[in-house]
């Protein structure tokens, strides 16, 4: 269930930028996973924790803060993938990767470019 999570460096780098939600699971800050509450909490409230969101939840996020939309698609008859990127409010495209070996890959890479566009957007 852990891979269902984005990692630590991650969701640091999103209470950094002020993902404030409630989550189920969070990390301690010295990088330990650890499972959260039945009832989402948003632990980055808290000094000594990170909120760990799935990767679904930073991707909306990101879609509802920050109005970039994120896609990770198969490419090349499901032998790589890839992710787009693009600015909603601008109607700009903005991101392309392309031939990643495994979706998850995709979506790791695609989960740190937005991390990287808003924060050199600031």
């Amino acid at each position: 269930m852990e891979k269902e999570f984005i990692p630590y460096q991650q969701a640091l780098e999103l209470k950094e930028l002020g993902f404030d939600e409630p989550c189920i699971k969070y990390y301690w800050t010295d990088g330990m996973f650890a499972k959260g509450y039945e009832n989402p909490f948003n632990y980055n409230k808290r000094d000594n924790v990170i909120s760990s969101p799935t990767f679904s939840q930073a991707f909306r996020w990101f879609r509802e803060v920050y109005g970039l939309h994120s896609n990770t698609i198969s490419t090349n008859m499901w032998t790589t993938f890839s992710f787009y990127i693009d600015d909603i409010p601008n109607k700009n495209p903005i991101a392309t990767h392309l031939d990643f070996n495994t979706y998850e890959e995709a979506e790791l890479a695609c989960l740190i470019k937005l991390i990287e566009i808003v924060k050199n957007s600031k």
